[in-house]
């Protein structure tokens, strides 16, 4: 297997000594941090988009409305991005995941701005690792990461979105595929440490995405680390296709990924008993991010820093972690409290599982 200049051996190793001494941090929440700056639609198109044409690409339109369109950030807003990145970075996150949770074709297309896909991942990818070579190189004997984020999208394969055409899909296997693979492209090129797949509601949207990562993989001659984490969409203990924590693991095992997880959609109190799933089954790295609590009648989030990292230093005293963030809600004050929490906790020890003969 060749070697090639995107891909740092020497990052990955010191990803795995990490790994095995303790749980590792991951930041917070991107579109909490994003929403406090309070941010108007010139904000979002910057000069680049202003006058509702992108002026690198002069044929292409931007009509659609931006505002929220939190991805666009990377390139109209970088210093912003950057600045999120080392507030998580200065409260003890080891990792930090790139602002590219839409940046597919697919989520673009809600904005017009499909033809970016993977200049914003590559732009997403490099903003972190620019705030992650600068806390590395104030203190090089703790390295930082970068995880390059590969989001659900807003379709799903499983699931008709018309009830009275359960046999319809709004998007095939291979449609998510080529969206996926040229999101991966991107965010190699702009110097990821891992990938990962994350807030999964359908697996099979998830099998798309391992599936193009592959691909790439396979293209370039070296691999990446990659994460994949799903979300329990309500009490039923499912994700959205109707999988349990276990059933998603056994999805995509076949893929193996340096970690599983489970993130978003619920606190960590309602979270632990699908990570204990998990840990108890899976023969890799466990990880958790989850949301300040559930949201409150005003959609925010109420779950203090200090309550939710007893919760997750609960979750480290049994035995069920390896890697530990926040999601929705998430503030670099959770994630310092957090990563104080978790500072004399041992990682979860990966279990040997027997094989079938």
């Amino acid at each position: 297997m060749t070697t090639l200049p995107w891909h740092s051996p020497e990052r990955t190793d010191a990803l795995q000594r990490a790994l095995a001494k303790r749980i590792l941090v991951i930041d917070g929440a991107m579109g909490t941090m994003i929403q406090q700056h309070g941010l108007e639609e010139g904000d979002y198109r910057g000069t680049r988009f202003a006058d509702g044409y992108d002026s690198q690409h002069p044929g292409e339109r931007t009509a659609h409305d931006q505002r929220g369109n939190n991805d666009l950030l990377s390139l109209t807003r970088p210093d912003l991005i950057t600045g999120i990145h080392a507030e998580y970075l200065t409260a003890g996150a080891d990792l930090v995941e790139t602002n590219t949770f839409n940046s597919t074709s697919i989520a673009l297309a809600d904005y017009g701005l499909q033809h970016l896909a993977r200049e914003l991942n590559e732009a997403g990818a490099r903003l972190a690792r620019k705030a992650c070579d600068e806390a590395t190189a104030r203190d090089p004997s703790r390295p930082r990461f970068v995880i390059g984020v590969l989001g659900p999208t807003n379709r799903t394969a499983s699931l008709s979105p018309d009830v009275n055409r359960p046999g319809f899909r709004a998007i095939s296997f291979d449609e998510l595929r080529d969206a996926y693979r040229e999101s991966t492209e991107g965010l190699i090129d702009g110097g990821a440490d891992i990938l990962m797949v994350e807030t999964v509601f359908d697996t099979l949207n998830a099998k798309a995405a391992l599936f193009a990562i592959e691909e790439a993989f396979d293209a370039r001659g070296a691999r990446l680390p990659v994460m994949v984490s799903g979300t329990i969409t309500d009490a039923s203990g499912r994700t959205l296709s109707g999988q349990t924590a276990e059933a998603f693991w056994y999805s995509v095992r076949h893929a193996a990924p340096m970690a599983i997880g489970l993130n978003c959609a619920l606190g960590a109190r309602d979270l632990r008993q699908h990570v204990d799933v998990l840990a108890q089954i899976a023969d890799t790295h466990v990880s958790a991010h989850p949301n300040a609590g559930l949201p409150n009648a005003f959609g925010g989030y109420d779950e203090s820093p200090e309550d939710m990292a007893g919760v997750l230093r609960e979750f480290a005293a049994s035995g069920l972690l390896n890697l530990v963030g926040g999601c929705c809600g998430t503030t670099p004050a959770h994630i310092a409290a957090i990563a104080d929490a978790m500072r004399d906790m041992s990682p979860r020890r990966l279990p040997h599982m027997e094989v079938a003969a």
